[in-house]
């Protein structure tokens, strides 16, 4: 199977991938969350300044960078193929509004429920213990796919929402990242391996190309190789990370 991670910006690499040539897409995009705050990791206060990349241009701005890179995953997308978006308060009402402007056709918005979540420092609101996850086809009449049975048979272990034999909710809970997940490194916004698992399971079949214009980490290429029979394209504008995701990869080849 084929395994391509490309340096650049996505915004520019989309334009060179065949139109209409990808089965699926997951998208974890900046949340624009670096604005000097402060959050809570392993006990301590700490920055929530994440990088250049994480820190909002304005409302304006935010939104049509978010617009920019959805449409030319819609291009890039077969017409059967299906988009997911992670996202916080801070960005994901953006995406599902551009989604909606596009004609896409939002399946479920997935709350990821973090049982490990960090505390609340500030004490002035709930405590943030979740992200959403929006599944959307490209429009309506689209003939998405769906492994129903598995979602439903399957057992994850972790998830305590979820009794096997049963319907799967939208709600799924997950832990964040562990420790054994980032021995090869860490990256500040990396998902847990059992959330993409899930989600390349749930929609792609075997040979399906999956894309992730925000590679990070690798989580999405690594949870393609561990379920095999995926072709996996990653867009990573930091080498740092592309080679992260090697080490990643190397890893799963050795077990």
């Amino acid at each position: 199977m084929g395994f391509d991670i490309i340096k650049g910006n996505c915004i520019e690499i989309l334009d060179t991938i065949e139109e209409k040539s990808i089965d699926m897409i997951f998208a974890d995009p900046p949340y624009n969350l670096s604005n000097n705050g402060i959050t809570c990791h392993a006990g301590k206060m700490v920055s929530v300044n994440k990088g250049e990349w994480d820190k909002s241009l304005g409302f304006e701005e935010d939104a049509a960078f978010y617009e920019a890179w959805i449409s030319k995953c819609k291009k890039v997308l077969k017409d059967d193929g299906t988009i997911w978006i992670s996202g916080t308060n801070h960005s994901i009402y953006k995406c599902g509004f551009i989604l909606e402007k596009l004609g896409f056709y939002i399946l479920n918005d997935i709350v990821w429920y973090k049982p490990n979540a960090a505390p609340n420092l500030s004490c002035k609101v709930f405590t943030h213990s979740h992200e959403t996850i929006l599944w959307a086809k490209k429009n309506k009449n689209a003939k998405h796919y769906y492994n129903y049975d598995l979602m439903k048979n399957m057992d994850f272990e972790e998830d305590k929402l979820k009794s096997k034999g049963k319907q799967m909710r939208s709600v799924w809970s997950i832990s964040s990242a562990s420790k054994t997940e980032k021995m090869h490194g860490k990256h500040p916004t990396q998902k847990p391996l059992n959330l993409l698992t899930r989600i390349i399971l749930a929609s792609t079949k075997d040979n399906d190309t999956v894309l992730d214009p925000f590679n990070g980490s690798g989580t999405t290429a690594v949870a393609c190789k561990i379920i095999g029979n995926r072709n996996y394209i990653g867009i990573e504008i930091d080498k740092n990370y592309i080679e992260l995701t090697n080490k990643r990869l190397k890893s799963v080849n050795k077990e």
